[in-house]
This record gives structure tokens, C-alpha cells and sequence, in this order.
């Protein structure tokens, strides 16, 4: 994490749990991170099991030139991303993994900003799986909530177990994503290949954060 808003809530969310796997929902006081508010968002599962947003931030939402709620969280992302953003999601929901993500986001007018998403999980129950999460510029361009964002491209995804390696550190590798999306091979060479070099899936390279199973 590189973003001060995206440090600010690990660190709440983290203080919060005290050595859980993650704090419960209700335990999330609104109040206790105000200035984070604008660029924050909960997902919850619908009825069919798809990420969707429950709550969103008023300057999330300008950015995305919409009221986020209720829509499909995959849905914000390109074609190509969908499918993994629904696993990293479910992932947050069901293994309580924390997910961060720097991708390009693609304005209606064309033009291009990096951003940061940190996914932390909830405890809400098998029932009602929560997630929060922030999602934050790395640059702040004068069109930035007058053109629209329409579309996400992942660049780098890691998950990374709090509880055995710093969320902060800069020192291990990332790899960016191919200008080209991959063929249909959902899985590429998903065995293991250390914890310098990370997994491959897909178009993307997932470091695991020392979390078993």
C-alpha cells in the first residue's frame, strides 16, 4: 500500500480485529475514520452470490459519475479483470484474505489515472459476508470527477496475510500487466514457483502473503 487513505484504514481495520481474522461488521463505527468516508465502500453478496456495492463514498461515486450502490462490483472493472476481481472478492468474503490492486482507470472522454483498491474483509456470518474497502487516485488530474471513470484495468493484485508480512513492504516484486490480454487458458502454470516469483493466473501475478491453504 502506497496510498495514506489506504494505510489509514488497514491500520483501523487492523486495530480493530485484535489478532482475528477480521473485525465484525458492527464493530465499524462510521465516525472512527470520517475523513476516509468519501473514498470508502462495504460489498456484500447478492442474491446470486455477486459482489455488489452495499455502501459507497460520495467522492467514489463522483468519480465513477454514478451512485454505486447496489451495482456489481465486477461490473466497474474491463472484460478481461471481471472474473478475477469476482474471485478476489470472494476470497475477502469466504478466506478473509486482504487484496490490494493498482489499476488504470479509463475515463468516458479517454483519459487515464492510476488508483489503489484495498479490500480488508468482515466477519458478517455465513450468511452476510461483508467487505470493506477503499479506493483512491494516485494522482488527482482536474477532470477527476467531471469525466467519468467507466473502466478498470488491473495492473498489479496481491494478497497478502497481515498477520505474517508487512502490508507496506516495497521490497518484494510486482509484475505488470501484459498490454494484451492472455488466450482462454484460465490457469497458467499455477503451481508454486517460490515466494520471490509469486503465481501466475491468468494475465495476472498473485504474491501470497504466507498464508497457508
Amino acid at each position: 500500500m502506497r496510498q495514506e487513505g489506504s494505510i489509514a484504514l488497514f491500520q483501523y481495520w487492523d486495530r480493530l480485529r485484535k489478532g482475528r481474522p477480521a473485525p465484525r461488521r458492527t464493530e465499524i463505527e462510521p465516525a472512527d475514520i470520517k475523513t476516509l468516508l468519501a473514498d470508502t465502500f462495504i460489498l456484500e453478496k447478492d442474491t446470486r452470490g455477486e459482489p455488489v456495492f452495499r455502501l459507497a463514498g460520495t467522492r467514489l461515486c463522483a468519480t465513477y459519475g454514478r451512485e454505486l450502490k447496489g451495482y456489481s462490483f465486477p461490473s466497474i472493472w474491463a472484460r478481461r479483470d471481471q472474473r478475477m476481481i469476482a474471485r478476489v472478492a470472494h476470497s475477502a468474503f469466504h478466506e478473509k484474505s486482504v487484496v490490494t490492486v493498482t489499476y488504470e482507470g479509463l475515463s468516458q472522454g479517454g483519459k487515464v489515472n492510476l488508483f489503489e483498491l484495498v479490500l480488508l474483509p468482515l466477519e458478517g456470518g455465513l450468511g452476510s459476508p461483508r467487505s470493506l474497502g477503499a479506493i483512491t487516485p494516485l494522482a488527482k488530474p482536474y477532470w477527476l470527477g467531471a469525466d467519468p471513470i467507466v473502466e478498470g484495468r488491473v495492473d498489479t493484485l496481491r494478497v497478502v496475510d497481515p498477520d505474517h508480512e508487512s502490508v507496506f513492504s516495497t521490497a518484494r516484486p510486482t509484475m505488470s500487466v501484459p498490454p494484451i490480454a492472455p488466450g482462454a487458458a484460465q490457469i497458467i502454470g499455477s503451481e508454486p514457483q517460490g515466494p520471490e516469483h509469486g503465481r501466475r493466473i491468468r494475465h495476472l501475478v498473485v504474491f501470497d502473503g504466507g498464508k497457508d491453504g
